[in-house]
């Protein structure tokens, strides 16, 4: 009987440490719009990479011509429409874009951080 529920206490533990898994079609929704967004912004881009305009504000471009991907991971992964959670999307979805122009200018470093 101990050992029932030991066991049983420890299949509770479980499934509360990795509870984002409790719904795993939601987690691969959200995954696919992540992947989609992050295509769009990759090959947005490589089109506006030329130049030597400032990358962030190329990336609020080219992010801006990936609005209905970013729509979609908002609706995937804000459920609750919180306008923190949007907000968040939003910016990284900018700092996303910026990376990928310095990436296709070849300047990519790692050293780029998202503004607080």
């Amino acid at each position: 009987m101990r050992t029932l529920i030991v066991v049983a206490l420890l299949s509770l533990a479980a499934c509360s440490a990795n509870s984002q898994y409790s719904e795993p079609w939601t987690v691969k929704a959200v995954g696919k719009t992540y992947e989609a967004r992050d295509a769009c912004l990759q090959r947005e881009a490589a089109s506006h990479a030329t130049g030597t305009d400032d990358p962030s504000s190329i990336g609020r471009t080219v992010s801006a011509n990936c609005q209905a991907e970013t729509n979609a991971l908002i609706a995937s992964s804000n459920p609750h429409n919180d306008p923190a959670v949007t907000a968040a999307i939003r910016q990284d979805s900018d700092f996303r874009a910026a990376g990928y122009v310095l990436k296709a200018r070849g300047q990519y470093g790692g050293q780029l951080r998202p503004a607080d």
